[in-house]
C-alpha cells in the first residue's frame, strides 16, 4: 500500500482535521473546502453507518449539497466494519479526489482512522464471523478487566498498549489470536507503508474549552432529540442486530434503547446519553494529547484563517 499522491495539483496531499465530539469540525471541513475546492471525507467511526443519521451528527443532506463529501453513510449497520476496511475505503476516496483535481479534507474524532492513514496499518486476514461470534458470545458474561487479562497471557504487547476498560479493542486483539494463532501485536509489527506522509498534509486537532464543548455536547443531544434521534433507535432496535455491532454502541444509543424496553424515562435517557458523549470527548482528548501531540491546534474562531494560511503555505 504505497504512499499516494495528488498528482497534478499544488498544494499538501491532504487536510487532516481531528477534533472532539462537538466541536464544529464538520462546520470547518465544508467551510475549508468550498474555499480550496476541496471534497470533505469522513474519518468518524460512526458516521459510517447509514442507520443513525441523526443520532451520529452526520452532516444533512443540505449540508452535503454545499460542498463534495464522501465516505458518509455508506455502511449498513450489520456490516462487519473495521479500521481496514475504512482504510481501504480511504484509498478510492483519495484516488476519487485525485482524479477530479478536488483536496482531500478528513474530518472526525476517530483517532485510530487517522493513525492508520498516516502511520499505517497490520494487514491482519479478515477474521470468520463464526469466529468473531464465538469470541463475543464467550465474553458477554467476562467485564473488561477479566477479557484485559486473558489478552495478557496472549498477547502481553497489545495489553500494554490496551486500556484494561477497552473493551472493543481487547476483543479485536482476541478475536485475531483465536482466527490466526498469532498475536495481533505480531501482526502490526508488519504493518504496510501509510496511505498519506503526515509531513505532506495540512493537519489540525481543533480545540474547545471544556466546558463550552460540555455545553454544546448537551445542547446538540436535545437538539437531536427534536430532530428524530428516538425515532432512528426505535428502528434499528427492530433490526435485532448482534449485540456485538458496533453502530449499537453509537452515544445514547444504549441509553435510548433502555427508554424504548420501558426501563428507565426520557429524561434519563437524554442525560445518559449527554454524559457518555462528555466522557467520550474526554477519551478523545486524550487520545489526541498522547497521539497526536505533534499536531497543531487551533480554536474554532482562528481554526479556519489557519488552515487557509497552512494550505498555502504547502502551495507556495
Amino acid at each position: 500500500m504505497a504512499i499516494l499522491e495528488l498528482e497534478g495539483r499544488k498544494g499538501p496531499s491532504a487536510v487532516l482535521i481531528a477534533g472532539p465530539t462537538a466541536s464544529g469540525k464538520s462546520a470547518l471541513a465544508s467551510a475549508l473546502a468550498a474555499r480550496a475546492g476541496g471534497i470533505v471525507l469522513n474519518a468518524d467511526s460512526m458516521q459510517v453507518y447509514g442507520d443513525l443519521a441523526v443520532l451520529t451528527a452526520r452532516p444533512t443532506v443540505a449540508e452535503m449539497a454545499q460542498v463534495p463529501h464522501g465516505l458518509y453513510g455508506h455502511v449498513d449497520a450489520d456490516a462487519d466494519y473495521s479500521v481496514g476496511r475504512w482504510l481501504e475505503d480511504a484509498r478510492t476516496a483519495l484516488a476519487d479526489a485525485r482524479a477530479a483535481g478536488r483536496l482531500p479534507v478528513f474530518v472526525g474524532g476517530t483517532g485510530l482512522y487517522f493513525r492508520a492513514l498516516t502511520q499505517g496499518l497490520a494487514d491482519v486476514p479478515p477474521v470468520p464471523e463464526a469466529v468473531r461470534g464465538a469470541v463475543r458470545d464467550e465474553a458477554q458474561a467476562l467485564d473488561a478487566a477479566v477479557l484485559h487479562a486473558r489478552l495478557a497471557a496472549v498477547d502481553p504487547a497489545a495489553a500494554a498498549r490496551i486500556a484494561p476498560n477497552d473493551r472493543q479493542r481487547i476483543l479485536r486483539a482476541l478475536e485475531v489470536m483465536a482466527a490466526t494463532g498469532r498475536p495481533l501485536s505480531a501482526w502490526q509489527r508488519d504493518a504496510a507503508p501509510p496511505l498519506l506522509e503526515a509531513a505532506g498534509c495540512v493537519r489540525l486537532v481543533l480545540e474547545v474549552e471544556r466546558a463550552e464543548l460540555r455545553a454544546r455536547i448537551d445542547a446538540r443531544f436535545e437538539a437531536m432529540m427534536a430532530a428524530g434521534a428516538l425515532e432512528e433507535v426505535r428502528a434499528l432496535a427492530a433490526r435485532r442486530l448482534h449485540p456485538a455491532r458496533t453502530v449499537l454502541k453509537a452515544h445514547g444509543a444504549p441509553a435510548l434503547t433502555r427508554h424504548l424496553a420501558g426501563e428507565i424515562t426520557l429524561d434519563d435517557a437524554i442525560r445518559e446519553g449527554q454524559g457518555d458523549t462528555r466522557r467520550y470527548a474526554k477519551r478523545q482528548d486524550t487520545f489526541f494529547r498522547h497521539q497526536m501531540a505533534d499536531w497543531p491546534r487551533a480554536a474554532p474562531p482562528e481554526a479556519l484563517a489557519a488552515l487557509l494560511e497552512a494550505v498555502a503555505r504547502h502551495a507556495g
